[in-house]
């Protein structure tokens, strides 16, 4: 349900947010047409967009976590995660080279990957670690299409949750073989320091991140299944992307992960 707001304004939302995705070019904010706190309307909106890219051939690889960061509460201005959708055409390896010109206004940010083993029927936090059967560095770059990032944390759920892309590390362990709330973050803009972090800036834990997707992708009927890539949050500050950039992340015992973005013309 979405409380008082109209379908219309849902659609209005989705037409909005679809156009500027497809014609490369910011829009404004779509809280002015679903109001700036109806998380649920949010998703109907990001719903709606989901459908609509599937049903044009992309496929539903994954969920990721956003918001979980004080420090990038801060940035973006919001209070609180929310959640979106990763597509198979998200996806790149460390090291290759990401097209600047899919991107709009991007953003880095280092963060742990989950890939499920299990589907996870029970958000406790002993089920939901059993359900995982790896762990990996990643770099997420996070996008609007909102001008000027100019989002509430409506705006930003409607919108995929400001998903853009996300690039995957090749060192993959188990839970036995490292504690995530317990890793260091460090962030290179070519070459020079630009984000630093811990586990525990994940709210506390990636882990308990993981438990409330889990939580919530069940209050939606929608859990999350074996096999899903499960982007926990962010462990620092983002930094912004230009044009040639080299993005390099240091994510503790799962080591580095390398995002290269091209240049313009």
């Amino acid at each position: 349900m979405t409380g008082v707001v109209g379908r219309d304004a849902i659609e209005a939302a989705v037409a909005r947010l679809d156009r500027a995705a497809a014609e490369h070019v910011p829009c404004a904010p779509v809280a002015d047409l679903i109001g700036p706190s109806d998380i649920d309307a949010a998703y109907a909106v990001q719903s709606a967009l989901t459908a609509l890219r599937v049903a044009r051939g992309a496929r539903i690889v994954g969920r990721k976590i956003g918001l979980t960061s004080p420090a990038v509460q801060r940035q973006v201005g919001v209070d609180q995660p929310d959640f979106g959708v990763l597509f198979d055409d998200m996806h790149y390896a460390s090291g290759t080279t990401v097209p600047f010109g899919r991107l709009l206004q991007p953003r880095a940010e280092a963060e742990i990957a989950f890939v499920l083993a299990a589907d996870i029927v029970d958000p406790a936090p002993a089920a939901v670690r059993a359900a995982v059967g790896s762990a990996v560095a990643a770099i997420e770059v996070v996008d609007s299409r909102v001008a000027d990032w100019r989002i509430s944390i409506t705006d930003t759920v409607a919108d995929n949750a400001s998903s853009g892309v996300f690039v995957l590390g090749d060192r993959h362990l188990t839970l036995d073989e490292f504690t995530p709330a317990d890793v260091s973050m460090r962030m290179l803009r070519n070459g020079v320091a630009a984000s630093t972090g811990t586990g525990r800036a994940c709210l506390g834990d990636p882990l308990a991140a993981l438990a409330w997707l889990a939580r919530t992708a069940l209050d939606f009927e929608d859990p999350l299944r074996a096999g899903d890539i499960v982007l926990s949050g962010a462990l620092g500050p983002l930094v912004p992307i230009e044009p040639g950039d080299v993005i390099q992340a240091e994510v503790g015992p799962l080591g580095p992960v390398t995002a290269t973005f091209e240049k313009e013309g």
